[in-house]
């Protein structure tokens, strides 16, 4: 039987017509005296969305992208050309193109390549792709949603419900000879109710997915913590859920107060505070509150930090990055010192460290960057109950919805969608309204208390960085700020 990892480049070949001699041609027409790298991404995708409201079909799409990107690095600068015409004479004008770029040298040496090398790794064997579920069981199982959704109360006024997936092959060709490729499947399927009272009128949303088969939403699999649901009914009853809890809930309070944040999803902050700014490329320019601290002590001990891509299905995991860099499992901080950058191949060529697998980049259209994969906090040692109970008076936030961050400095806001005060060490009423305001770095130092019930979040994360979108996967134990402003309009 043809190993998996084998495929991406007889695809191509096959498909497009193309040779090993048609990649170290176009390999040598990057190449010169002054170009230190030069690489050829190939992509094929297929991808498709559904959604449902009120009951009704609302949108059906499909869509096949393909294309290939080539890259020539010439120390600091980057010379990048893509077409979507796969073909040698379009990979080859791509090439010199790439190269005039980076450096206007010339030179018509091909160069050796490797035969097609598989990822040491296989983080998603999935036997049937979600792309290839016949359209009527997805249609069905968002009708499914809507009648559960609708029937857990009847302030459940309006159900929407939407499913998407992807199916990627891409094949790196590198300068030093590498062929490395990769086959990438990816579903998500989120659901949001609207609830009324009067003419208060509340939304809440959940969803979940990852690089697995379409099953795992029916409960074909493993399941989701401690629910004993399949997985779209959990999705159901969280969204409804939050959208009733939202109609009694009273306006958050305002001022610097303790915070504590729940397990999972509440991770985004971590991803988007502290993740962004320990990207290679942002130390390397020193534009990083981080910049240049490696050793020093930039959290509070309690505070583990990591980045890993090897996480079987997850949304954020990887067999290998877009660069075909084999992804790892970074330690970022630890105990509170800052140990790691998240390296790309240009940057950790520059900083002459280590290739982490965190090369990656949207599509054949963009070039690779540091970008994160899936981000978390350990575990500490306090029980989720106890950290509670020390809280005199705060807020204890379990879920976020939108927010905006300042990558470079960590300074945030963000809006909570789920929240109540804690009072005298118990969980009070649901707040609306509620933000986070601060600076990512401070608040690591400000964590005093970690629980030991680190969660990944269900798989919804997507990180934007320069315009370029990537599925990412964030987690975090129950922890206690010792002091955060909250925005809100009750003082």
């Amino acid at each position: 039987m043809e190993k998996k990892y084998e495929r991406p480049e007889k695809f191509f070949l096959e498909r497009y017509d193309l040779s090993s001699a048609s990649f170290e041609s176009a390999l040598g027409r990057v190449l010169g005296k002054k170009i230190d790298y030069a690489d050829l991404y190939f992509e094929y995708e297929t991808s498709e969305s559904l959604s449902l409201e009120e009951g009704i079909v609302k949108k059906v799409s499909k869509n096949i992208s393909q294309g290939v990107g080539v890259r020539a690095i010439s120390e600091e600068k980057t010379g990048y050309a893509y077409s979507d015409d796969i073909s040698t004479e379009q990979l080859l004008t791509a090439a010199k193109t790439a190269r005039y770029i980076a450096k206007e040298e010339n030179t018509t040496d091909n160069v050796p390549i490797q035969k097609a090398a598989s990822p040491r790794q296989d983080l998603y064997p999935v036997g049937r792709p979600p792309i290839d579920v016949p359209i009527e069981e997805k249609i069905d199982l968002l009708h499914r949603i809507d009648r559960l959704a609708r029937g857990i109360d009847p302030r459940i006024k309006k159900v929407m419900a939407s499913f998407s997936s992807e199916y990627k092959i891409m094949l790196v060709v590198t300068s030093n000879g590498l062929v490395v490729g990769d086959i990438l499947p990816l579903m998500r399927l989120n659901v949001t109710c609207i609830a009324e009272k009067g003419e208060n009128r509340q939304v809440g949303s959940f969803g979940g997915g990852g690089r697995r088969e379409f099953g795992f939403f029916l409960g074909q699999g493993e399941g989701i913590g401690d629910s004993e649901d399949p997985p779209f009914e959990h999705y159901a009853r969280e969204a409804a859920r939050q959208a009733l809890l939202n109609l009694d809930a009273v306006d958050a309070p305002a001022g610097p107060m303790e915070v504590v944040l729940g397990p999972g999803w509440p991770g985004i902050l971590l991803h988007e505070a502290i993740g962004h700014g320990l990207e290679a490329d942002f130390n390397r320019k020193k534009t990083s509150a981080f910049s240049g601290r490696l050793g020093e002590r930039v959290a509070s001990e309690l505070c583990t930090v990591i980045d890993d891509g090897t996480i079987p299905g997850r949304r954020g995991s990887l067999n290998c990055d877009d660069e075909g860099t084999p992804t790892s499992r970074t330690v970022l901080i630890e105990k509170g010192i800052l140990k790691n950058y998240l390296q790309d191949r240009l940057n950790a060529s520059l900083m002459k460290m280590p290739l982490t697998g965190n090369g990656r980049r949207e599509s054949y259209a963009h070039s690779p960057m540091p970008r994160m994969t899936n981000t978390f906090m350990l575990s500490g040692d306090s029980a989720p109950d106890e950290i509670i109970r020390s809280v005199k008076r705060g807020l204890y936030a379990v879920s976020f919805g939108g927010g905006q961050v300042d990558i470079t400095s960590g300074k945030f806001v963000f809006s909570a969608s789920e929240a109540y005060m804690i009072e005298d060490g118990k969980i009070g009423a649901p707040v609306k309204g509620a933000t986070l305001i601060g600076n990512g770095p401070d608040v690591l130092t400000r964590v005093s208390m970690v629980g030991n019930d680190m969660a990944l979040d269900s798989g919804i994360g997507t990180c934007g960085k320069d315009g370029q979108s990537v599925p990412v996967g964030v987690g975090l134990p129950t922890i206690k700020i010792s002091e955060i402003t909250v925005g809100g309009t009750r003082s």
